[in-house]
């Protein structure tokens, strides 16, 4: 017996490293091949980045319906009309879905937006203000409770993401405005996608606990709007380069590593949610930013960390650490 208990328990510290460390692989792989893929000198030019959005939705959907498929017993038939009763059946219901997919399209063009204006290592930083948003959102619409400690990370989350973007020396030269204008612009572009990616992961956390539909099926929901509506942003914003250079333009293999990444990172993300806490999943995301970083300056060769820079990425590691280590504590207290 004890035997067997050992056994299982290596088993699941086994599993729980390894979806820690596919989280940090794949999180840290999306923001550097995409920052790669939005800078580097292209041939064939440059690819439209709501068409990667769009293909980034096709696969999730295949591979929402691949699980729907397995949990039917592998039988075409019972997924048909398990789809039938689920989506079909139940359109007002079905379209509750509308608000999370419009605001996750709306999101992942942005991400593509600031990844071609700032740096991976400043993007992977300031991009942790998401816990912020989803934090100040989960209050408000679940009413959920906050530890002290863990409003307490907030405010250190706030002053490192403020140190990290405080600006350097002032200069009169043309190309520090043009850089200046160019960072501000992707600084916006992820303040934005934070509080798109707070309001939509509380909201769709919200639907699925309050209605009785699977969690796979409410993602595919998600995934044939978002597919929707991403082609319809595709028409709206890059009509006129989609009618001369076709829909896969640009396209190699780098674009559709980040397009696979981008497009399984939630079930990363999942599976480290399921055999990971809290603590670990903060100490994944702060190795994840000091990969970001390193690469980002040994590799890319577009950044060049400054004391600002370190301290507010210091300030900010720790929060996260923090505000996981928080939640984990109150969790074992409601329990006992």
């Amino acid at each position: 017996m004890v035997f067997v208990f050992l056994i299982t328990f290596q088993m699941n510290s086994v599993i729980k490293y390894i979806s820690l460390s596919t989280l940090v692989l794949q999180t840290s792989s999306l923001v550097l091949l995409l920052r790669y893929s939005r800078t580097v000198p292209s041939v064939g030019g440059r690819y439209l980045s709501s068409t990667a959005v769009v293909l980034s939705e096709v696969f999730k959907m295949i591979t929402c319906l691949s699980l729907l498929l397995s949990q039917s017993g592998w039988s075409a038939n019972q997924l048909l009309k398990l789809l039938h009763l689920e989506v079909w059946s139940k359109p007002y219901d079905t379209c509750k879905v509308l608000v999370p997919a419009a605001l996750y399209t709306v999101q992942n063009n942005l991400l593509f937006l600031a990844l071609s204006k700032l740096d991976a290592a400043t993007y992977q930083v300031t991009y942790q203000l998401k816990i912020l948003t989803t934090a100040l959102f989960s209050v408000t619409m679940l009413h959920k409770h906050l530890e002290v400690q863990q409003w307490f990370s907030l405010v250190l989350l706030m002053a490192g993401v403020t140190l990290v973007q405080w600006p350097e020396e002032a200069s009169s030269s043309t190309n520090v405005d043009h850089d200046m204008t160019s960072q501000f612009i992707g600084l916006l572009a992820v303040l934005a996608a934070c509080l798109s990616s707070g309001f939509s992961g509380v909201y769709f956390e919200k639907l699925v606990k309050e209605t009785p539909q699977s969690l796979w099926i409410r993602n595919f929901q998600l995934a044939i709007f978002s597919c929707l509506l991403g082609v319809a942003a595709v028409f709206v914003s890059d009509l006129k380069p989609l009618v001369e250079g076709g829909f896969f333009q640009g396209y190699n293999y780098i674009t559709w590593m980040v397009v696979l990444l981008q497009a399984f990172g939630g079930l990363v993300i999942s599976a480290a949610v399921k055999y990971a806490d809290n603590i670990l999943k903060g100490f994944a995301t702060s190795l994840s930013i000091v990969l970001s970083t390193i690469f980002s300056y040994f590799v890319l060769g577009d950044f060049s960390p400054n004391s600002h820079f370190l301290s507010g990425t210091f300030v900010v590691i720790m929060a996260t650490i923090l505000y996981g280590y928080s939640g984990k504590r109150s969790q074992q207290l409601k329990l006992e």
